[in-house]
């Protein structure tokens, strides 16, 4: 990730403002995440107590891409934290009549959204969508063509730290078609920021 690409993820005060790839994060930043994350597990089989965290929150799931377990995962989290969360249909959306994707998104913008998660099919949509939002709005990468899958690596980072919670004696081999998969270029960064030593 460039320079200008991770300041515009972090933000100019260093916190993370965006989560569009997990190239440029470091070690610090993603043992962070992954704690938040950890700490929000669901047992299976155990009730979950709702939460009130993202109360007055609004989130937009626009998945651009076919999407069940990903679009799922966000909708039962914004939901179980006390959002409110919008899943457009993007098959019967404005775009069918030539909108285009920020235009989409500047109009759920007025209606005051204050998170996008965006998962399309073309590299560079979720960037150009966190450029152009209000410095209020954040933006969440849920997969962008082959190039990132942000949540997907943290998942995966976070489901080896529960077996394994050293990082730097690990050796992980990531298996199938990897020239292709947004989901295995974002697992490697985060297991090479978080010390893997063979990826």
């Amino acid at each position: 990730m460039s320079t200008a690409q991770n300041k515009l993820q972090l933000g100019s005060n260093g916190r993370l403002r965006h989560l569009l790839s997990l190239d440029g994060l470091d070690a610090p930043r993603l043992n962070a995440l992954l704690d938040r994350a950890q700490a929000f597990v669901v047992v299976p089989g155990q009730a979950v107590e709702p939460r009130s965290s993202l109360r007055g929150i609004t989130i937009a799931n626009l998945f651009f891409e076919a999407s069940t377990r990903t679009r799922a995962s966000f909708e039962l989290a914004g939901r179980r934290l006390g959002a409110d969360v919008l899943n457009l249909d993007i098959n019967v959306s404005s775009g069918t009549k030539g909108e285009t994707v920020l235009d989409t998104v500047r109009t759920l913008q007025a209606m005051n959204v204050d998170v996008f998660v965006i998962r399309h099919a073309e590299t560079g949509i979720p960037r150009m969508i966190a450029e152009n939002v209000a410095p209020h709005v954040a933006v969440i990468n849920a997969g962008e063509s082959h190039a990132n899958h942000p949540t997907q690596g943290l998942l995966d980072a976070l489901t080896v730290r529960q077996h394994k919670p050293e990082f730097a004696n690990l050796r992980i081999a990531i298996v199938g078609d990897i020239r292709h998969s947004r989901v295995a270029r974002s697992a490697v960064h985060a297991f090479t920021a978080l010390g893997v030593e063979d990826v």
